[in-house]
């Protein structure tokens, strides 16, 4: 009798410990709204690229100069994201994201009301600011769905938008923009944003368990030096995916010789295997400590040395765009894992940095083949720029980051 009531005393503790975490109505509604808001940023932040031609001739600047409404938007994710997050660190999860969104309609309704350069480049940074802080945010709130354990899967899931919009977001936001006017693109996002919005105030859970922490505890974050290595990290190993996404273009009509027709599909293929790694990369990252980055960074080595040597062959470039976009992108999950192993009571801003790294990686990838191409080594030559930085993003964890350990994330009361 006294084993059974104590029995029943233990389950009714359970009950009311599972009820104290203010369990989520609809998990995978939840999911779903975060990643639909990161299609909507995926798609304004790829999309702007095709039509850069478009509002450099309307705005009547030359392409060096419309690129930086590109440049600031990138920045804007570097140095706004994080500035946000700390600024914003005692807001609950779900009102961040909410406010956010906002923030990010703002900025896109700007950027199609820009009437000259300089305001667009304004806007670019204000929306490009948004982009890290969702991301922290919308990793902590998918973490909060999937429980203990699974902050890799978590992650992943928030980057499912984002690899989504490399598929489909993209062409879709550059066809509109074609069809109907650079402005247009960007009201078309400010209409997948509202939709974004409208999921967010749906289906985000209402529960103090997402409330924000201290100042002091995200600036902590900063003090670690593992954060720093891992950042290095991954703004040098990412560096190669753009290092090939930025020229794939030319790769398919000046090295493959083929009709420019292509460059569409080589960027879907491209986008397909980066939603692949990316789905397979969240549970590699919550099985493992180094895996996921070790054979993410091996694998896209691998694949370089192909397309650098083999590329021009059609048959040998679409292959490797899907294994390079899939294998980058198997590492990215680790990174935040690790980032939030660092400084567990800083995961926001762990993952605001996190999507700064990849910025910067993107410039640096874009810049390495710039490099290249300028020195007369041909139109492949951008990779190897890739794989000299990838190369050294590896050397350097496992030669550093590997040894030191992250403490301990603690399970959620």
């Amino acid at each position: 009798m006294h084993q059974r009531a104590y029995a029943d005393q233990c389950s009714a503790e359970e009950e009311r410990h599972t009820a104290a975490r203010s369990p989520i109505r609809n998990p995978r509604a939840t999911l779903f709204a975060l990643a639909l808001g990161t299609f909507a940023i995926g798609t304004g932040e790829f999309g702007s690229n095709g039509i850069i031609q478009l509002f450099a001739s309307d705005l009547d600047v030359s392409i060096p100069v419309a690129t930086y409404a590109i440049t600031a938007y990138a920045f804007g994710v570097v140095v706004g994201s994080p500035a946000i997050t700390l600024l914003a660190a005692r807001v609950n999860r779900r009102t961040l994201l909410l406010g956010l969104m906002v923030l990010f309609l703002v900025g896109n309704a700007l950027s199609a009301l820009a009437s000259n350069i300089a305001l667009l480049v304004v806007a670019r940074f204000v929306t490009g600011s948004v982009q890290g802080a969702f991301f922290g945010a919308g990793a902590v709130v998918a973490a909060y769905v999937y429980g203990p354990g699974k902050g890799g899967k978590a992650f992943a899931t928030v980057m499912g938008g984002l690899t989504v919009a490399t598929i489909a977001g993209s062409p879709l936001g550059t066809f509109v923009g074609q069809s109907a006017g650079w402005r247009a693109m960007y009201w078309t996002v400010v209409a997948l944003g509202l939709l974004a919005g409208a999921a967010l105030l749906t289906w985000l859970p209402r529960t103090d368990d997402l409330r924000g922490g201290s100042i002091g505890n995200e600036l902590g974050g900063l003090r670690r030096g593992g954060v720093w290595l891992t950042f290095t990290v991954a703004a040098l190993g990412i560096s190669s995916i753009f290092a090939v996404y930025t020229f794939i273009g030319p790769f398919v009509t000046d090295a493959a010789m083929r009709d420019a027709s292509l460059v569409p599909v080589a960027l879907a293929v491209f986008g397909v295997g980066m939603a692949v790694g990316n789905h397979f990369g969240g549970r590699v990252a919550d099985r493992s400590a180094h895996r996921g980055l070790i054979w993410g960074y091996g694998g896209v080595l691998v694949l370089l040395a192909l397309i650098g040597v083999a590329g021009g062959n059609l048959v040998v470039l679409l292959p490797c765009l899907f294994g390079v976009g899939a294998t980058m992108m198997l590492a990215i999950p680790t990174i935040q894992v690790r980032l939030t192993g660092f400084a567990p009571d800083a995961p926001t801003l762990m993952g605001a940095l996190n999507l700064a790294a990849l910025n910067l990686a993107n410039s640096l990838g874009a810049i390495g083949g710039a490099i290249t191409l300028d020195a007369g080594w041909g139109t492949l030559s951008t990779v190897w720029a890739g794989f000299v930085l990838t190369t050294a993003g590896l050397l350097l964890y496992v030669a550093s980051v590997a040894r030191t350990r992250p403490a301990p994330v603690p399970a959620p009361a």
